[in-house]
């Protein structure tokens, strides 16, 4: 059965089996997703929306196979196996048919009176050289409400029931004549219900005990076509699940197609998720289905039964009390049922006469889809060979609103968590999102400002973890900037024998290590290693255990302090020298004539005075030198002793050296003159250059040999504008070619074009130079490239391409001044303890490992963050729970040398439900796009993309298999904590990186990959799901904002005004029928015809919507690390761009 798809305008997709003549579609780039769970694993469409399987038990006879050349024909093979069809997206776009996308097809029709749908579905698998199609085969029993007779689910069909046999082409031929509307489907629906009679036999797989209500506790939304809810008394209620806890998801119901042609099909064979070579899931790939999974600690597993059980056999489940489960009935009033467990069979009968759900947020969606293409309605009687194909009913969409709410969860989180301070000192206890604003007080773990994890419940075994599927990762920021209502950590010193450490595993003293023998000695925490005490450190301990100076000494009550470091921890054990800062200026002609050489001259002569100083320091320590370069280098001598610079020029670039040492380095205060000097010379000398051609590597290699000579760590801000391809180390060629854009050859465009920056950035990081890259490109310039020094160095990449001082100016400098005066460290080295049982495996980040533990940095700024992914090597204990404990050795601004740690103590659980309970998915959001982000250096887009998903597919359905209570056949079951996992991850999906629109150019890609890489949680939050606010419902006396909207095309109107960021843009969108008056105030023109659709920034104008609009923007601006590039957009159509 193949044909085209039915291209679609774009916007939302509608449901997935009605959108397409072939049932088959692909969803475009628009935005899309959906989750999957089969009887055995979890299978996604690389397309991005995917159907959802939970098998459980029917029955049926004949069978469908699929032919070499595409064609249907009946067999004779019976199966028994019920399946949960579900389709999710969000502002989609459908698209033809292609050969890697599974396709749908569902029938139905009365078999001596009996109302059976049967489902099937072809799921596609490849492997490196081709593809291969399989088929899987389910079914779905329904029951209708009438009172005839049934005969028992575990009856043959009577002969004569069901159409013969017969030899077909290679179309479906319909089965009667086909409904003529999908109302009428739903009229035939009407008297239809799922469960089953009590005389019905039970399911086969998972069972059912005594039937208990479920009352919900979170919301759930009905979708468009959807009727009232039926609620369930504790007789009818659905049956309980065999877990000791569970764990409230947000469950999300759709229709699935109405009656159709009865089928059946061969045995259903459980199949593996298609898993590309070489490139795996962020924690070990499991299959999902009961004989893959094994048992949960501490919660007994039912045994998988083979066949159908018999009438009156004893049933199991799990305990239905969970007090954030969220369990929907079905969405259409004559459908309604108990809520299904994946793998679990058919519901009891309910009862209409029963009161209805109250209307939930962030519950369940559906509707009720039309009937398929290709297939007739009802079957009604003697089959009818010769009909011809219906055309499809109107395609129904989704309705947004019951896709559950970003918005609504934030707001809900800053409603019930931001009014009260968030103290630290529970164990594993969930921080409010990084969304709220709320004030931390240290009382033993670290500030969630510094760390944020995935879960706060950590499994006990590997093979709980291995079997949830959900990544456990901390995201580590160990010099953020806090609030200035919070206090910076407290500095320690303990003088010449330095800080109090384990003698076997080196961790430093914690408050949760252990004194015993009244303070001789301590009992590590990490390791269970005793160590002693020395003698100036020696306390008494309280009656409690607790020495009596526990609240005077910072290690051992704060999770988050500072030792100073002694001489053993300096390098060649000698204290080091303050750091220097060298600008390198690009004077090559692009530079020149673009403006660029004098701004930044100029923006230097009062940025030195601004350098970063420590505590109360009247001055920075901070030496600088400057460097201008084309072809050739040139240094220059700023001594305060001279009366005018000096410059010495290095034309050998192949074998770089620093012409002087004396007088390079400077002290600002004393060289001012000569400094300012210098600064007003540069922009003329090279005014009249025509030297196009630049180099870089010695570039770097020039600051690092100055910085090796004055025996210093510092940072090299270079300004760079063409690809270098003057004659020297490190030349680069032109080698964009976005022909290679989804082809398996795609992924050498993120990486380096030759290793030899790979080797620059090794001797970089040894010497603690820490490159920051400012680029000015006007086409093609290598940022996979270029980029891999500042990346490795733990420095920073900013790109303005195609560079105007009209437009660019306010942002360049901006940026520049945030990152010559924030807090750096320089030199240092990072290591991550944790307690027996789990250990760090993986990290990510800009910085340079050498070896398997220690994170090495030339420099770390206040913005930068190190991902660590955690595995198990051993069993926890949930009474000791897990430790985690971030060293960060490094050298400030002053020279001084420093060690920051961080403490963080975790849960540990034996149930599926506790881990599910408490997890971030901000956090797990930030680690997947990092994990995806890094696997494209090695691995097709494609691949990484499928990867993700199946990802979070298995998640979601481990989560409904085991801790979910018993939900219907056509909802989607999410932990609460995840509900907005799907969402998050299909905006992550849609990024440049996995999914580059035609304007993205290969540099846009490779610059976006970089930047993620070192995010923290806030800064992907915003960058992957933008903030959108209505400008025109802004109260001009009020200092709150207005109530944010979705991301959807939908939200928009014609009539209104938008201010979108993402942490890289603001973008000011004008509705072609804003208010006149409000066009003035804002723009100061006096129709929408006149804004200027190059306006990059609003003009000031004295009046209150004026002014209150640029404080929201100045806001933001204020909140990011970059100051994001302000775009205005007209909307004449009232349609928003991707």
């Amino acid at each position: 059965m193949s044909g085209s798809g039915t291209r679609k305008p774009r916007g939302l997709c509608q449901p997935h089996g009605a959108c397409a003549t072939s049932g088959s579609c692909e969803v475009g780039r628009r935005g899309r997703w959906g989750l999957a769970a089969s009887e055995d694993v979890a299978e996604s469409r690389p397309g991005g929306a995917f159907p959802v399987g939970v098998i459980g038990p029917g029955t049926g006879s004949g069978a469908w196979r699929r032919s070499a050349a595409g064609a249907v024909a009946p067999g004779g093979t019976s199966r028994s196996s019920w399946v949960r069809l579900v389709w999710g997206c969000e502002h989609n776009e459908c698209k033809p048919a292609s050969s890697h996308r599974a396709s749908l097809w569902a029938a139905s029709a009365w078999i001596s009176g009996i109302p059976t749908v049967w489902l099937w579905r072809a799921a596609n698998a490849w492997s490196s050289s081709f593809s291969v199609w399989r088929l899987q085969w389910s079914a779905a029993r329904i029951s209708a409400a009438s009172p005839s007779t049934r005969p028992s689910a575990s009856q043959p069909f009577i002969p004569g029931t069901a159409p013969t046999p017969v030899s077909q082409p290679a179309t479906f031929q319909q089965y009667g004549p086909p409904p003529t509307s999908a109302q009428q489907l739903t009229n035939h629906m009407a008297g239809m219900q799922i469960g089953s009679s009590t005389s019905a036999p039970p399911p086969a797989g998972l069972g059912y005990g005594p039937p208990t209500s479920v009352p919900p506790t979170s919301g759930s939304f009905t979708a468009t076509g959807s009727g009232l809810y039926t609620s369930y008394s504790s007789s009818q209620g659905p049956p309980p699940v065999t877990m000791t806890h569970g764990l409230p998801p947000t469950s999300l119901s759709q229709g699935l197609s109405l009656a159709q042609p009865a089928f059946s099909g061969p045995p259903l064979s459980a199949q593996r998720l298609p898993q590309a070579p070489g490139f795996v899931p962020p924690p070990c790939s499991t299959g999902i289905g009961p004989s893959s999974y094994p048992p949960t600690t501490g919660a007994p597993r039912p045994s998988t039964m083979q066949g159908s059980q018999l009438p009156g056999q004893a049933l199991t489940g799990l305990p239905t009390s969970q007090p954030n489960h969220v369990s929907s009935p079905p969405p259409h009033p004559s459908m309604s049922g108990p809520a299904m467990t994946g793998l679990q069979g058919p519901p009891p009968p309910t009862h209409p006469s029963q009161s209805g759900y109250q209307m939930q947020q962030n519950g369940s969606f559906g509707q009720v889809r039309g009937p398929q293409p290709n297939y007739g309605g009802a079957y009604p009687g003697t089959p009818n060979y010769g009909s011809q194909p219906a055309p499809p009913p109107p395609p129904k969409r989704l309705d947004p609103d019951s896709i559950p709410s970003p918005i609504q969860v934030i707001e809900d989180d800053r409603n019930n968590r931001g009014s009260e301070p968030f103290i630290t000192g529970v164990r594993g206890q969930v921080p409010p999102l990084v969304t709220t604003n709320f004030l931390v007080k240290d009382q033993g773990n670290a500030s969630p400002r510094y760390i944020r994890c995935t879960s706060y419940n950590i499994p006990c075994t590997s093979d709980m973890a291995k079997q949830s599927q959900v990544p456990l990762a901390a995201v580590i920021k160990p010099l953020a900037m806090l609030p200035t209502d919070e206090t910076p950590p407290y500095l320690v010193d303990h003088g010449e024998p330095g800080p109090i450490r384990c003698n076997r595993c080196k961790a430093y003293m914690c408050p949760f290590m252990q004194f015993i023998e009244g303070g001789r000695r301590f009992q590590c925490c990490f390791c269970s290693c005793v160590t002693e005490v020395p003698p100036h450190y020696f306390q008494h301990l309280d009656h409690t255990g607790k020495r009596v100076d526990f609240y005077d000494r910072p290690e051992l009550s704060l999770g988050s302090y500072e030792f100073l470091a002694t001489v053993s921890y300096c390098k060649n054990n000698k204290f080091p020298n303050p750091p220097a800062f060298i600008f390198m200026i690009d004077v090559s002609y692009n530079a020149v004539k673009s403006g660029l050489v004098r701004l930044i001259c100029e923006e230097l002569k009062s940025l030195l005075d601004y350098m970063p100083r420590e505590g109360n320091m009247e001055e920075s320590a901070i030496r600088v030198g400057f460097v201008t370069y084309n072809k050739v280098l040139h240094f220059y001598n700023v001594k305060s002793s001279l009366a005018q610079p000096q410059m010495m020029v290095v034309s050998d670039v192949a074998d770089m050296f620093v012409p002087l040492l004396d007088g390079f380095l400077v002290n600002v205060n004393e060289s001012r003159t000569v400094i300012v000097s210098l600064l007003d010379q540069i922009p003329e000398m090279f005014a009249d250059t025509r030297e196009t051609e630049t180099v870089f590597a010695p570039v770097i290699q020039a600051g690092m040999e100055a910085l090796k000579a004055a025996e210093c760590a510092g940072k090299l801000f270079i300004f760079h504008t063409s690809l270098p391809i003057a004659e020297a180390p490190g030349k680069l060629k032109n080698r964009d070619d976005r022909k290679l854009i989804n082809t398996d050859k795609e992924k050498t465009l993120f990486q380096p074009q030759t290793s030899f920056y790979s080797n620059l950035a090794k001797d970089c990081v040894a010497q603690g130079c820490c490159v920051d890259l400012f680029l000015f490109p006007n086409q093609y310039l290598d940022v996979a490239t270029l980029g891999v020094v500042p990346y490795q160095t733990g420095g920073t990449i900013y790109k303005y391409a195609y560079f105007q001082l009209e437009t660019d100016q306010e942002r360049f400098l901006n940026d520049l001044r945030k990152d010559v005066q924030k807090e750096v460290g320089f030199d240092a080295v990072m290591r991550v303890r944790t307690s027996t049982g789990i250990r760090a495996t993986d990290f990510f980040g800009a910085f340079y490992m050498s070896n398997t533990t220690d994170v090495e940095l030339a420099g770390l700024d206040c913005d930068k963050t190190i991902t660590v992914e955690f595995r198990h090597d051993d069993k926890l204990s949930e009474d000791s729970g897990a430790l985690l404990q971030c060293a960060l050795l490094y050298t400030n601004c002053a020279g001084q040398r420093r060690l920051r740690i961080h403490n963080l103590s975790l849960n540990c659980c034996t149930q599926l439900a506790d881990l599910y309970r408490n997890c971030e998915t901000d956090t797990l959001i930030n680690f997947l796009a990092k994990f995806a982000y890094r696997g494209v250096l090695n691995n097709p887009v494609k691949t990484v993309r499928d990867t993700l998903i199946n990802q979070c597919a298995q998640i979601l359905a481990c989560y409904r298999k085991n801790c979910a209570s018993p939900s219907s056949a056509g909802q989607l079951i999410l932990p609460e904590c995840m509900k907005l996992l799907p969402v998050y991850l299909n905006c992550v999906l849609k990024s440049d990186v996995l999914q580059p629109g035609a304007e993205v150019t290969t540099d846009d890609r490779a610059y976006i990959r970089q930047l993620v890489s070192s995010m923290d949680v806030a800064e992907t939050n915003v960058f992957f799901y933008p903030r959108l606010l209505p400008l025109t419902k802004v109260d001009v006396d009020s200092d709150t904002l207005p109530a944010a909207i979705r991301n959807s095309e939908e939200r928009l109107s014609k009539g209104d005004m938008y201010l979108l960021e993402n942490g890289l843009n603001i973008f000011v969108w004008v509705g072609v029928n804003v208010q006149q008056g409000l066009i003035q105030n804002l723009f100061g023109v006096s129709s929408f015809n006149h804004i200027s659709s190059t306006l990059n920034t609003l003009p000031v104008l004295e009046n209150p919507f004026s002014k209150r609009v640029r404080s929201i923007i100045d806001m933001f601006q204020a909140q990011r690390s970059r100051y994001m590039k302000e775009h205005t957009v007209m909307l004449p159509s009232g349609s928003c761009a991707d």
